[in-house]
């Protein structure tokens, strides 16, 4: 009885109306279920997907994915202070190191951007204060799109971001990348509307 009460569950599950994106892989199932477009606040985590996002130019969102925790263990768990530091030596150590893309121009913006992410910090009290800040009362914006191919690459917001980003001295943080970085952290609902996650982070 245990055995098929469980199995109806895993099929409920399993039946869930899924965005398209997610389906080809079960890392990236549980990425869209338990993270993608879930509003984040906290500044270790916003850092972390800031450089992840960055890390991804050129390259499909799942190569990062099942190498995400090897970025993690290369960069200091994403400690902006300790990354803020590396020098040549680290830059070096970092290229050998298989689990991760070996581009010097990616690596050597986890460093920039690490430094500038604690300027942020020192003018606002926190990075998440920051960029929430480009969002119309710092509040999640909820889109209505029916399907994949609707979902625009950037907008005007993330433009915006791009260009105020860019000022401040981050690097690998284009349009489409500012763009990509909002639907992860929650700062704009990007599920389509037949998505169950839609209705839930909609509220």
């Amino acid at each position: 009885m245990i055995f098929s009460r469980q199995k109806k569950i895993c099929q409920r599950t399993m039946e869930k109306k899924r965005c398209q994106w997610c389906l080809g892989s079960e890392i990236e199932r549980a990425y869209h279920d338990k993270e993608w477009g879930t509003p984040l606040y906290d500044d270790d985590r916003l850092f972390e997907f800031l450089c992840l996002e960055g890390a991804q130019a050129g390259l499909s969102w799942i190569t990062i994915l099942k190498k995400r925790e090897a970025y993690r263990q290369a960069f200091d768990h994403f400690d902006a202070r300790k990354i803020a530091c590396y020098n040549q030596s680290k830059v070096d150590e970092l290229l050998q190191n298989a689990g991760i893309i070996r581009n010097k121009l990616k690596i050597n913006a986890f460093i920039s951007n690490a430094q500038a992410f604690l300027e942020v910090q020192k003018e606002y009290g926190s990075f998440s204060q920051y960029i929430w800040g480009f969002v119309p009362d710092g509040k999640p914006m909820t889109n209505n799109y029916a399907n994949l191919q609707e979902i625009p690459a950037e907008t005007d917001l993330s433009r915006q971001m791009s260009k105020a980003l860019k000022k401040r001295g981050f690097k690998f943080i284009g349009p489409t990348i500012c763009y990509a970085f909002m639907q992860a952290i929650g700062m704009v609902n990007d599920h389509t509307t037949d998505c169950y996650r839609y209705k839930e982070l909609a509220g």
